[in-house]
């Protein structure tokens, strides 16, 4: 049995690893209920508030993509653990699956839904095109898709607290 790692730069690897994790809760959490109110609006006569409308600016959720150093930093603390931990075990093979997940479902659902939102919402001279979905459809599909990575995201920082 190894020791537990410690030392000053796996400290500081470890909180960037969390920061990652925390920031990615905090990004799907709000993307899953800004789409939620936004889809509950667009049903009434009344105006999107200017708060909606700057959420849905046109633009990459860098914020969102910060969930790539999830495994980023987890690698480095793998590599830094001295043989504490390894790549193998059970609990380190789930986090790395859920984190494929969560990052499918990000590029491939949640982020394409939030931009085809941003670039209906964007003041524009352009009539929309009548070939694409309607806009509560893409606020419900990026609901669905945030809550569905919010709950991955969940289930792996129980794992990796567990770690089982």
């Amino acid at each position: 049995m190894h020791h537990q790692p410690d030392g000053a730069a796996f400290d500081i690897v470890l909180l960037l690893h969390v920061a990652c994790v925390v920031v990615g809760l905090v990004t799907t959490g709000t993307a899953a209920a800004t789409a939620t109110r936004l889809r509950r609006l667009l049903g009434s006569p009344v105006p999107l508030p200017e708060t909606l409308r700057r959420y849905f600016r046109p633009g990459i959720n860098w914020a969102g993509r910060t969930v790539y150093g999830i495994p980023v930093f987890g690698f480095a603390l793998l590599a830094m653990s001295q043989g504490a931990y390894a790549l193998g075990q059970g609990w380190v093979l789930g986090g790395l699956a859920i984190f494929a997940a969560v990052a499918l479902l990000g590029e491939g659902v949640l982020w394409p839904a939030e931009q085809r939102l941003q670039n209906a919402l964007a003041p524009s001279d352009v009539a929309p095109d009548a070939g694409e979905p309607p806009l509560d459809h893409d606020a419900t599909v990026m609901a669905r898709a945030a809550s569905a990575a919010l709950v991955l995201l969940l289930a792996g920082t129980v794992l990796m607290v567990a770690q089982p």
